[in-house]
């Protein structure tokens, strides 16, 4: 069946008229539909496409057209194809829209999120409480991405607090953790309820590190936004940079050379193979395992430091741009790279033959944090985390692009345990280090050069994506008639799946949760943005 096939039933099915495919791209079909309709199609399209809500936001067009508008996006992974639900949303209309978050939990975040960022109210949603704008700090009625928000003079607490869902009853006691943790790590507030030594509940509350990125980004050129974007999360600045620029190159319908798309493939597994590296360590130091970590350490810096060597960047910053890439690898970067992986990949065996023959780690990880398939699909779940509990999602096999020709083959485990997102992690830096070899052999695709920035910036809107390490990037970019941004709306893996480490944990004991948290491995500042 043909998309739009699809859609003719999908209306059919609705009863709604007034839904009909109203703009058709490359990866993206947007359905219009009226505020009574928007309800129902989304809901149709969650069930008929077994996708959660990937991204839902809204954005300010009073000024042009005298509404809001409402997107909700969702994954048709057999048609290959970002499907796009859309709505106005008049002044008297924004109190009263229906909450899909009863029905659809992966709604739930996103709309207390409209609701404190734009003053959208929906009826029916279980949940009310703020989500990134503490209200000890914001005043009521501040709604920041509402382009005529004025930043009020003083921010002060109202007096009122954050009302945590208690668990009663006898033996029940809690324990607050953070926001301010024993390390490096960002601020987020956990809240347990234990029986004796089992988790029977635990609450997060996030939300310490918003910095207003989205409004950050309004108003830039698209050369200073991508630069912004490699800022987002910095574990994730290549992933970032790379779905920006993705957005911007649909808008203007510009073409990149597939030389330049195989670089960005290279850099792309680099950042994830550091960062699974990072992780495997992590998950080895919060069991007391010392010696696996410092072996995983050294792979991790053994990456940096060829990061640095043959993009210029430890991290892979500036490396992106609207059009391709500013670097390239000549005959002695791709010699340089595809000698030092053979060391890497040894220390990786070495590492896992460590780590899993040790009985005193593997009785820490097996069966420890386990999240079952379907609590990930019920909660929406993305990326490695819904890899490790048996939901083959991947964007690179969505929208494959270089990876076909490349042979990429999606890795998955079923346990959905900390054992299984380790695993998931070994086979995922393999199968990275796989593909580097095979880009650098499709290298001789054109001549090497640099990409050239482009110039003369479309009005338009696109969706961008990338599979990062943790999962989807999602960065929906909208430019005005200058070139500027006019609206960028972004979400990080970690937006789906802290929830999913809230299930996870129960059941276990509080001392298992450092090795639970670092399995999911989340990222305070992508979450909060």
């Amino acid at each position: 069946m043909g998309y739009m096939s699809f859609i003719d039933e999908i209306k059919k099915e609705c009863g709604a008229p007034g839904a009909e495919a109203m703009d058709v791209r490359e990866d993206e079909v947007y359905i219009e539909t009226s505020n009574a309709d928007f309800r129902k199609v989304c809901l149709t399209l969650h069930k008929r496409l077994n996708s959660p809500v990937m991204m839902y936001f809204a954005s300010d067009d009073r000024k042009d057209k005298g509404v809001f508008t409402l997107y909700c996006v969702f994954l048709g992974g057999l048609f290959k194809k970002w499907f796009i639900v859309r709505s106005a949303i008049g002044r008297d209309d924004a109190e009263g829209m229906g909450s899909l978050a009863k029905e659809i939990y992966s709604a739930s975040l996103f709309e207390r999120e409209i609701a404190e960022m734009f003053g959208i109210k929906f009826a029916g949603h279980p949940d009310k409480r703020g989500l990134k704008l503490h209200n000890e700090v914001w005043p009521e009625g501040s709604y920041p991405l509402c382009k005529d928000f004025v930043p009020p003079q003083t921010y002060m607490t109202d007096g009122s607090e954050y009302k945590f869902n208690r668990v009663e009853g006898e033996g029940v006691f809690e324990v607050p953790v953070g926001p301010v943790h024993a390390g490096i790590i960002g601020p987020g507030h956990f809240r347990f309820s234990a029986a004796g030594e089992p988790i029977i509940n635990l609450e997060t509350r996030l939300g310490f590190t918003h910095r207003g990125v989205e409004k950050l980004l309004e108003g830039k050129d698209v050369s200073r936004a991508v630069h912004l974007s490699e800022h987002i999360a910095g574990d994730s600045a290549f992933a970032y940079s790379l779905a920006f620029s993705r957005a911007v190159e649909k808008i203007c319908g510009i073409k990149v050379p597939e030389r330049q798309e195989v670089l960005r493939g290279i850099y792309l597994e680099l950042e994830r193979m550091y960062n699974h590296a990072a992780d495997i360590g992590g998950i080895a130091l919060d069991v007391g395992f010392s010696f696996a970590a410092a072996l995983a350490s050294i792979m991790k810096e053994s990456i940096l430091a060829l990061n640095e060597r043959t993009g210029g960047s430890r991290y892979l910053k500036n490396i992106n741009q609207a059009g391709g890439v500013k670097t390239d690898l000549d005959k002695d970067g791709v010699s340089l790279m595809t000698e030092s992986l053979g060391p890497i990949m040894k220390d990786l065996g070495e590492l896992k033959t460590i780590m899993l023959s040790n009985i005193s780690f593997m009785d820490r990880v097996d069966t420890t944090g386990v999240l079952r398939k379907k609590t990930a699909i019920d909660l929406g779940i993305v990326g490695l985390a819904a890899r490790s509990s048996g939901i083959p999602l991947d964007l690179r096999k969505t929208f494959p692009g270089i990876y076909e020709s490349a042979g990429f083959n999606m890795k998955t485990q079923e346990e959905g345990d900390v054992l299984a997102r380790l695993n998931t992690r070994f086979a995922e830096f393999e199968e990275s280090a796989r593909l580097i070899k095979k880009f650098l052999k499709m290298l001789d695709v054109g001549e090497p050069s640099s990409g050239r920035p482009v110039y003369g910036y479309k009005e338009g809107f696109a969706l961008g994506y990338a599979e990062a390490w943790r999962g989807a990037v999602l960065v929906w970019v909208s430019l005005d008639a200058s070139g500027r941004v006019d609206r960028c709306k972004i979400v990080d893996p970690s937006f789906h799946n802290w929830h999913g480490l809230t299930y996870a944990v129960l059941g276990n004991i509080i001392p298992d949760f450092p090795v639970c948290n670092k399995s999911f491995d989340l990222s305070y500042p992508g979450n909060d943005l």
